[in-house]
């Protein structure tokens, strides 16, 4: 595959993450598990999804940095440029699907439904790619460097940050914000839908 088209569908794959990640948080049933931490940072700062993923990210970045040591590659230094954009993608998902909003809950479950699947796409085409990954991922894989054990680090990695979330949004805000029973349907969802992707390529 030529360079340039894994550039291209790289770039599709990070704005389908935004996407899916804005039309699950906009269901208003709890957001990612990934996205946990910036989300909540939003009730408690002026700034937008997108601006508080990008700082999130950029600490991601550096604690990748701390961890590899000699073994980060000159590389991934460029996840900082990826993470610029997948904060401005999700800022950009917010607007598009804030019309898709609703008070009925089934249309809720159904928003989340859609989110996952379109978040599942993202990373579907991102691992396709094979290009970069979006820092939280790149955290994971340089946690898991050692022992090799992506799936189970990955798990413990999204929990720590649900569990960081409701902690930090319990002591600002005295009641926990952003995170609901979609957060967990959410992180179902996104693992059934990229293995049924998986499926479907083959």
């Amino acid at each position: 595959m030529k360079f340039s088209y894994r550039i291209i569908i790289f770039i599709i794959a990070i704005f389908l993450c935004g996407l899916g990640i804005a039309a699950s948080t906009q269901a208003d049933l709890g957001t990612t598990p990934i996205s946990s931490l910036p989300y909540v940072l939003t009730f408690m700062t002026p700034f937008s999804f997108g601006v508080t993923t990008i700082f999130i990210n950029i600490c991601f970045l550096i604690f990748q940095i701390l961890i590899l040591r000699k073994n980060f590659r000159k590389v991934d230094y460029f996840q900082l440029l990826v993470t610029l954009f997948f904060g401005v993608f999700i800022d950009i998902g917010m607007h598009i699907t804030a019309y898709f909003k609703s008070d009925i809950y089934i249309c809720k479950l159904l928003l989340l439904i859609v989110g996952s699947a379109i978040l599942a796409l993202g990373i579907s085409l991102e691992v396709y790619a094979n290009l970069l990954y979006v820092p939280g991922e790149g955290l994971v894989k340089a946690i898991s460097f050692k022992n090799k054990n992506f799936g189970k680090t990955k798990v413990l990695f999204d929990f720590s940050l649900c569990v960081l979330s409701i902690i930090l949004s319990l002591a600002v805000l005295h009641k926990v914000e952003g995170l609901r029973e979609g957060t967990i349907i959410s992180a179902i969802l996104v693992g059934t839908f990229i293995c049924l992707y998986k499926k479907l390529r083959v």
